[in-house]
């Protein structure tokens, strides 16, 4: 007898199979995510500079919105990676 999780999951698989990546598509994909965390990674660089010099002259207002705007970066950088992503899934 199968369980009520392996049923679930025979289920899932007829609605949406697994998709599975050649070689390429995941060089690709991995190539998309190391350059996602480089732009972050520069973006959070910039910001930090930004929020020290902020607090250094006591202006919270202003760190805060840096930092707002850090996690906007983020966020729609995240989205853009997921975008790529999934247009290098449909590749085939």
């Amino acid at each position: 007898m199968k369980t009520s999780y392996e049923l679930a999951m025979e289920r899932l698989a007829k609605q949406a199979p697994a998709v599975t990546l050649s070689p390429d598509q995941k060089v690709e994909i991995a190539d998309l995510e190391s350059k996602f965390k480089a732009k972050v990674a520069e973006r959070e660089l910039a910001a930090s500079g930004e929020i020290e010099k902020a607090e250094a002259s006591g202006e919270v207002e202003a760190a805060d919105k840096v930092r707002q705007q850090l996690a906007d970066d983020r966020r729609k950088l995240q989205e853009e990676l997921e975008a790529k992503k999934a247009a290098v899934r449909q590749q085939k």
